[in-house]
């Protein structure tokens, strides 16, 4: 028999409603044991007690349920955002705020970079920005000869330079969605969504599936989560080719490797072999790499105003959005994943896609019945009380993209929906209410992953400008742990193993410096992270 160790801390939040508080928590074989005071092992032969945590605050490792891989992999490019942000090694790089800093700081980039490679940048939105939108003018500024791609804050959009265009045979002939034209008909260097977009990419050599697979990247995504408090994530869009498997089987088959890693497949092309796919991958499954998901796009942004909204559309009279999956193709996809027993975690920013992705699911549901089939719509911004109550009757959960109320959420007050949709985004007041299985997310690196900010941002609702959008959606601090803990985990199926610190689960934990039921509310996105705990094995920072 193993031995047992037995953690002490100050409090163990246990998220576990028999018994919601602990100081102690007994583990064997990387296994929850036992849970409760100094002796709570000793109905199994006691066991060593670690005093590592006895000052530190146990929660259940956080879960985020929304996140892509290429978090810690955009660090290979150029950082262009308004928002500071700190990278996996710790590194803070402050916001460009300007227009002109855009371009200064992404030129002394370029000075050092080698003859011939281009300059690629990310985590830029010019929604922040009060002057005129970023346009191939400014990027030809940096360099008239390196093709330039900036790839905006919310990945569904870029601004590239004239040699850019050139190389994808973008002139003022071209008639494609997403490539937008100015006044005198030639494109501006505006791509939106991935059609208009993947032509720069390839020539480019911009390449998100092989650049989050590389060993170091799925490294630096552990460092990320481990800094945040995260102990099972997602990969919410995955190609997952052969060689990529064996990396990814490779890396995380490391003892020591303190992350559990749950990709979900991009569900693009046909139905039947996508569902053949996430059927064999299901199969190859390892404690630490959940397989058998897909993911669904929808529409876009709606800070790029690709989001598909309905009536009555944006303030600003910009034209409705854009669908990466035509309404058809969603019913396709649904009814052969409904029809195979595959979850779907399907992307809904606006309120038509929502109400397409629940069409689709209700159709496959009424043709192939399965009652636990936990389908996830992912962000669910602007579903308003019927979207939500039709998501309750039929069983799906949502994962809200809270972050997106500080963010964004002025912008959307005045730019994008105006002020009284503005205060429902996000419901999860209304979903938690109608008894919606609620999971709230980062979708870093859009945003920074960090779930505590997360739930802080549901809890509180403040903008940029502090002002509180819309009161009656918060929700309480118990609410927005049970979110990013047992609700993520319920959105992931894997409930019964994480989400919790009780008898029978895996030994995940958060070890954190305060008690985040104990603090101001406003104090949430405050509390230090001070390392995880992962089967067992503690990784301190």
């Amino acid at each position: 028999m193993s031995d047992i160790i037995v953690f002490e801390a100050k409090k163990i939040i246990t998220m576990d409603s028999n018994q919601p508080e602990a100081t102690h928590v007994a583990v064997r074989d990387g296994r929850i044991l036992a849970v409760g005071g100094a002796d709570c092992a000793e109905a199994w032969g006691g066991g060593r007690v670690d005093e590592r945590l006895r000052h530190a605050v146990l929660c259940p490792g956080f879960v985020e349920g929304h996140a892509h891989m290429m978090a810690g992999a955009m660090w290979k490019y150029a950082y262009a955002g308004y928002h500071d942000r700190i990278d996996p090694d710790g590194k803070l790089w402050p916001g460009l705020t300007d227009i002109e800093s855009v371009i200064n700081g992404l030129s002394s980039y370029e000075a050092d970079l080698p003859v011939g490679d281009p300059l690629v940048g990310w985590g830029f939105d010019p929604i922040f920005l009060t002057t005129e939108r970023l346009n191939k003018s400014h990027l030809d500024q940096i360099s008239a000869t390196r093709p330039i791609a900036i790839i905006y804050s919310n990945f569904h959009l870029m601004c590239v330079n004239s040699v850019a265009l050139e190389m994808a045979g973008y002139d003022a002939g071209t008639n494609a969605e997403g490539v937008v034209k100015g006044a005198d008909g030639s494109p501006t260097g505006e791509l939106q969504e991935m059609a208009a977009m993947f032509p720069v990419m390839r020539r480019l050599g911009v390449d998100f599936r092989g650049l989050s697979q590389k060993k170091e990247s799925i490294s630096a995504y552990a460092q990320v989560a481990q800094r945040a408090g995260v102990t099972t994530i997602t990969d919410l869009y995955s190609m997952m080719e052969e060689a990529d498997l064996a990396t990814m089987l490779q890396v995380t088959g490391q003892e020591d490797f303190p992350l559990r890693i749950v990709p979900a497949l991009g569900a693009s092309g046909n139905p039947a072999q996508i569902a053949d796919k996430a059927l064999a991958l299901r199969e190859r499954s390892t404690d630490k790499l959940r397989l058998g998901a897909v993911k669904l796009m929808t529409d876009g942004s709606i800070q790029g105003w690709t989001a598909r909204v309905k009536w009555p559309g944006y303030v600003g009279g910009q034209p409705n959005g854009i669908w990466n999956t035509s309404p058809k193709d969603i019913h396709a996809l649904a009814e052969e994943m409904q029809k195979r027993g595959v979850q779907m975690h399907i992307h809904v920013n606006g309120d038509e896609s929502a109400e397409v992705a629940l069409d689709a699911i209700e159709a496959a549901m009424q043709k192939y019945p399965w009652s636990a089939h936990r389908h996830v719509l992912q962000h669910c911004q602007m579903m308003g009380r019927d979207l939500l109550q039709r998501a309750a009757d039929m069983g799906v959960c949502t994962n809200i993209f809270s972050n997106h109320i500080w963010y964004f959420g002025d912008q959307h007050v005045t730019l994008t929906l105006g002020p009284e949709r503005a205060a429902r985004m996000d419901a999860a007041r209304t979903a938690l209410d109608l008894g919606v299985n609620v999971a709230i997310h980062s979708d870093a690196p859009v945003t920074p992953l960090g779930p505590l900010f997360t739930a802080w941002c549901a809890v509180n609702r403040k903008t940029m400008s502090g002002k509180t959008l819309g009161p009656a959606q918060c929700i309480t601090v118990a609410e927005a742990l049970f979110a990013i803990t047992m609700g993520a985990a319920y959105t992931l199926k894997l409930d019964s193993d994480i989400g919790s610190i009780e008898s029978g689960k895996i030994a995940d934990f958060a070890v954190l410096a305060d008690d985040p039921t104990a603090c101001d509310p406003m104090m949430l996105k405050d509390i230090k992270v001070l390392g995880t705990v992962s089967g067992g094995r503690v990784h301190l920072l």
